[in-house]
């Protein structure tokens, strides 16, 4: 079986999902604390001593059928695979924040430069139809508010490579309209319209989106 990284940088419920997932699984591994996105996945990818390897965001709720059993065939060895995942304030399914396998060495030489860290290790990608897990990102203000932000930062400037434009923008005016209900629902819709905002203006710099204290200042000026 391939290895399982379990990646964390703060996250509200960090230690309690990581506790399930580890009582679950005992062979995770954590990368904690490591700045940098990019940064904490290549440090996941060294810790990890198989061909392949899972990724488990720390605000990942696993669903119970999930298994990390899926072997893919040769010829897929160095592709990025991402299941799906449901969205808790929008119940969106598709792969934001979603169980994903990677080559390891793909991984550890990505390009750091791109906004998008998935896309960036690989131009080969398969989706994987079944849900691995419930994105919990409404645990509190500020947590709510960035993970709409940079999503829909990415989504309107459409920066995600091989997206399908008439699902992106579907997606945005959901992530943008629907959930106010919810649980800190709305943040959600705060951070979906300030990334909106964000990603369609002209000359923005996408990398900020991965830098969590400008995130948290353009946070405290917004709200």
């Amino acid at each position: 079986m391939y290895d399982i990284a379990f990646i964390s940088y703060n996250e509200v419920e960090a230690d309690k999902n990581w506790k399930i997932l580890k009582d679950n699984f005992p062979y995770a591994k954590r990368t904690n604390g490591v700045k940098g996105i990019h940064q904490a996945h290549i440090e996941a990818a060294k810790k990890a001593c198989t061909r392949m390897f899972y990724i488990v965001d720390a605000d990942a709720v696993i669903i119970n059928n999930f298994d990390f059993s899926y072997v893919p065939p040769k010829y897929e060895l160095d592709h990025v695979h991402v299941w799906r995942s449901q969205n808790p304030i929008n119940d969106l399914v598709y792969g934001y924040g979603g169980v994903k396998l990677f080559p390891r060495t793909e991984t550890i030489n990505m390009d750091t430069n791109k906004p998008d860290m998935t896309t960036s290790i690989s131009d080969k990608f398969k989706l994987m139809q079944d849900i691995s897990n419930i994105t919990a990102f409404n645990v509190d203000e500020f947590s709510t508010w960035r993970s709409a932000f940079r999503e829909c930062a990415k989504l309107a400037s459409k920066t995600i490579d091989r997206q399908n434009e008439e699902e992106t923008n579907a997606r945005l005016k959901t992530w943008t309209t629907v959930g106010h209900d919810r649980p800190f629902g709305k943040y959600a819709l705060a951070g979906a319209a300030a990334g909106m905002e964000f990603g369609l203006s002209s000359g923005a710099d996408l990398r900020l989106i991965n830098d969590f204290n400008w995130l948290k200042e353009k946070y405290n000026a917004d709200c």
